[in-house]
């Protein structure tokens, strides 16, 4: 009786095995599997079960720190990277980081010509030089995260547009204020422009990327009703939009954008102080009644 409570995990087949690692983080995937035995250390290399590099987990239940700030720690990040595609043999699909350099970018460029999702969110250190070789190297590519990765210009954003036909979702949104100030401390990155040009980042998007469907330009503080109107026409087949944050935009603006967009799913809109606390939450809305309310808010005299 007692050995019918004691399985032996040993006799697991390889697919039982590798279908529950798969539901482990990669940290938790490292710090438990790999260490057990050789078997499930060789499970957990398998090409086949490494197209999947995601670090994001790991990042949010970290919290911030300067020392992520820092060339040691992006080195750290590096090895990750360069580990995970030589395991996967050049078949990853999917990259999540943050904090990486141009070395492990272009690595991934070079060798994983199916890459189709990469996330490089707050990476000081890479800039055109290996994003142009994934524009060029990777051209299944249909998800982009370059959010606050201020070293990555429209210019490459154009190329990146040109070559990668797929590309369904775009995220480019700017760094808090208050993150910004913080960070205008650390020396490593005392130098970086906290920034981008918001007209000429959505121009950029209009002319590269008008098959967009997903679409985040969250806290581009230069960006103005003219452009947005212009990115809305131009991009037409927009589902997902968020603008939180954009400072310079207006209702009245916001609306006649998103007029243009009838395929329009979900909307995140600016702070506009006028309407108070009825749209400062920072929450998904629904659009029928956004349109509604706009409407309504229209008919009100009220300051810009």
């Amino acid at each position: 009786m007692g050995s019918r409570l004691h399985h032996d995990w040993s006799e697991l087949a390889p697919e039982c095995l590798l279908d529950i690692f798969s539901r482990l983080s990669m940290g938790q995937r490292w710090n438990g599997p790999m260490l057990v035995c050789k078997t499930w250390m060789n499970l957990c290399q398998d090409p086949s079960f490494n197209t999947v590099l995601d670090l994001e987990a790991e990042f949010l239940s970290s919290p911030e720190s300067f020392y992520w700030w820092s060339p040691e720690f992006e080195e750290k990040v590096d090895s990750t990277i360069r580990s995970a595609v030589d395991q996967s043999q050049g078949s990853l699909t999917e990259v999540r980081v943050r904090h990486c350099t141009d070395k492990s970018l272009s690595y991934v460029a070079e060798r994983c010509p199916n890459l189709e999702i990469l996330w490089v969110k707050y990476c000081p250190k890479v800039t055109d030089v290996s994003m142009r070789k994934i524009a060029l190297n990777c051209p299944k590519l249909k998800e982009l995260d370059v959010s606050c990765s201020f070293k990555i210009c429209c210019a490459c954003m154009k190329m990146v547009g040109t070559n990668c036909k797929n590309l369904q979702i775009l995220k480019r949104n700017s760094m808090q204020p208050s993150e910004v100030k913080r960070l205008r401390h650390c020396t490593y990155v005392q130098y970086l422009s906290f920034e981008y040009h918001g007209d000429i980042e959505a121009d950029t998007i209009v002319r590269h990327m008008s098959q967009l469907k997903h679409l985040e330009l969250r806290l581009f503080s230069t960006l103005t009703d003219s452009a947005i109107v212009d990115l809305c026409e131009g991009c037409s087949n927009l589902e997902y939009l968020d603008l939180f944050g954009c400072g310079r935009l207006t209702s009245k603006g916001v609306t006649k954008a998103i007029s243009k967009l009838k395929n329009l799913k979900v909307i995140k809109k600016p702070d506009f102080d006028v309407l108070g606390e009825a749209l400062g939450m920072d929450v998904e809305i629904d659009l029928e009644w956004l349109n509604k309310l706009f409407e309504e808010y229209d008919g009100v005299e009220h300051n810009g």
